[in-house]
């Protein structure tokens, strides 16, 4: 009986010294493969018991977070990194997710916009492609400098904020001279009036000298050198024209009225009349009212001394108030054809304008 049992003994070990033997054969000729294929099969088995874990947000939180992975980061640290983000709560899980996955060798040194309201799955694909990657921004026809550099703040993709963008377009900033030359803008003179309203998709590395070169190439490409000569024809420079489309956009709500509005104040120049325009009065104000386009008072017209005062001071102002679309741009060069020297808004809350020759005519329609 004990001569059989040490038989079946050794009969098992030689099997085993066997299967050790052809498994390290193995090991050797896959090159470690069928070795990470067997730990494969056991992490995915023991993922799918958490499945839900993958799939669940760390935090009902929407907002989204600047993520860098500079190159040469491993997977750990990048789990490590998500975690310190409060992006992740769980770092062991992301790895091993990335691992059997194969994820965790295809991650991309990039710049991502992520959310604790994605999952560890979304966040974990996400982080192979930096190109799927941008920054939305949005500038509004009308605004001025100032409310562009708060809008950089507001946008939680920018690596930089609007302090850091404003000295580079703020007056006696040195700017970009081909640029400068062809719009006619003065020297000492700021870019009010030239940072295109428009939605933009940046790049999420974007600096604020990019930031500044993409804004003053799309208000080159969208107003083009046809519009630049056609104004030069009439004896008006690039700037002064949009100088006179930044008040029309100020005034106007609707653009089917840029080009009235266009008329009145062409038509006030070409005799020397005051322009009187409320927006220049706003913006003489620099937000000392705590807005940027407070409301005004008559005495206002006359007690709030600058340049910039269109009631005070005859013809354009010394430079635009805000940035004008196409159409304000238009309208400035090509107004329509009118007797107008009158406007003030209509009395329904349309936000349309009655338009008058006399004076007398433009008092009737007040209301």
């Amino acid at each position: 009986m004990r001569r059989a049992f040490v038989g079946c003994f050794l009969a098992l070990l030689f099997i085993a010294a066997i299967v050790v033997g052809l498994g390290a054969i193995a090991y050797v000729f896959s090159g470690g493969q069928a070795f990470e294929n067997v730990q494969l099969i056991i992490l995915r088995a023991q993922l799918n018991q958490r499945l839900d874990e993958l799939s669940a947000p760390f935090r009902a939180d929407d907002n989204k977070t600047r993520f860098q992975i500079p190159p040469g980061t491993s997977a750990g640290t990048i789990a490590a990194d998500l975690q310190s983000a409060g992006l992740i709560g769980d770092t062991q899980l992301f790895l091993d997710f990335a691992r059997v996955e194969g994820l965790d060798r295809r991650f991309e040194a990039g710049t991502y916009f992520l959310a604790p309201a994605q999952s560890i799955a979304e966040i974990a694909l996400a982080l192979t492609d930096s190109s799927a990657s941008f920054i939305p921004f949005r500038i509004v026809e009308g605004s001025r400098l100032e409310e562009i550099a708060e809008w950089i703040d507001g946008n939680a993709y920018f690596g930089f904020s609007g302090a850091d963008f404003l000295p580079l377009v703020a007056a006696n900033a040195p700017l970009p001279a081909e640029f400068a030359l062809w719009a006619g803008i003065p020297a000492g003179a700021s870019l009010e009036g030239f940072l295109f309203p428009d939605t933009y998709q940046l790049p999420p590395d974007e600096s604020p000298e990019g930031l500044r070169e993409i804004l003053l190439t799309t208000f080159r490409e969208r107003v083009g050198d046809q519009l630049q000569q056609a104004a030069f024809a009439q004896g008006l420079t690039l700037y002064q024209a949009v100088t006179l489309a930044s008040i029309i956009e100020r005034e106007a709500v609707w653009p089917d009225e840029h080009a009235m509005i266009a008329s009145v104040y062409r038509n006030r120049l070409a005799i020397g009349m005051r322009l009187e325009a409320d927006p220049t009065v706003q913006y003489s104000l620099q937000g000392r009212r705590d807005r940027w386009w407070p409301n005004i008072t008559r005495a206002d017209y006359t007690q709030v001394n600058s340049p910039y005062n269109a009631y005070l001071h005859g013809g354009l102002p010394p430079g635009p108030i805000a940035s004008p679309g196409l159409s304000a741009i238009q309208a400035a060069i090509f107004p329509a054809d009118s007797p107008y020297l009158f406007f003030r808004a209509a009395c329904d809350n349309s936000h349309y304008h009655n338009f008058a020759i006399t004076f007398e005519a433009h008092l009737q329609n007040g209301c």
